[in-house]
């Protein structure tokens, strides 16, 4: 199996890089066109600055490149982020695979720190407010125990909306994993995420096409 790791302006790629090779897959990271068109996966993590990276995006052509890509692409934290539509961080337009906004925690009361750090549960969604296709189905987060802990790291977050698959609570309830068609993405990040985390990696590498 081919793997590219997108490679631009953001951190902790290198983490998802060594959570590969634990499950013997090595990835190329690379913002190379024709090697991310030709993987038979794509993955597209980081942390940083919304408008830097897509910056970087637009100016290597792979905001319009990640949109038109056929094969499953899994987006992790400001990845996920990127897919909307558009993120309050920078007031930055985004690539829009998933149509909705991306807010900016505002914390209500002393104790809620912002970013929000730490291991937090998912609760999974049964049912997907919008119809997939069949070739694409949601099995990111198959063979889950209930209520897993998975390990955050974000000041910004995705409201929940018709492509959210998992939710999480921290201020007010958010979008903790999306689901549209051959993109999938998660507001936390499975390589950081023990037993956990390597299931979901191990499930989207066997995604049916």
């Amino acid at each position: 199996m081919e793997l590219a790791i997108i490679k631009y302006n953001a951190g902790n790629i290198y983490s998802v890089v060594n959570a590969l090779k634990r499950l013997g897959i090595t990835p190329t990271l690379t913002d190379n066109i024709e090697q991310i068109c030709k993987a038979d996966r794509v993955i597209f993590p980081g942390q940083g600055n919304a408008k830097e990276a897509m910056d970087y995006l637009k100016a290597h052509h792979l905001d319009t490149v990640i949109k038109e890509l056929k094969q499953p692409l899994l987006g992790i934290c400001v990845g996920q982020q990127l897919l909307c539509r558009h993120s309050e961080e920078g007031d930055t337009n985004c690539i829009g695979i998933f149509d909705v906004d991306v807010k900016r925690f505002q914390p209500q009361r002393h104790n809620e720190k912002v970013p929000a750090m730490g291991w937090n549960q998912l609760i999974l969604k049964e049912h997907l407010g919008k119809k997939q296709k069949d070739n694409f189905p949601n099995t990111l987060l198959a063979n889950l125990e209930a209520l897993p802990y998975v390990y955050f790291v974000h000041s910004y977050y995705v409201p929940i909306c018709q492509y959210t698959i998992a939710q999480a609570n921290y201020i007010l309830p958010y979008s903790a994993a999306l689901h549209k068609d051959n993109f999938y993405a998660t507001q936390f990040h499975p390589e950081k995420s023990g037993q956990v985390g390597e299931q979901i990696l191990h499930n989207f590498l066997n995604i049916s096409l």
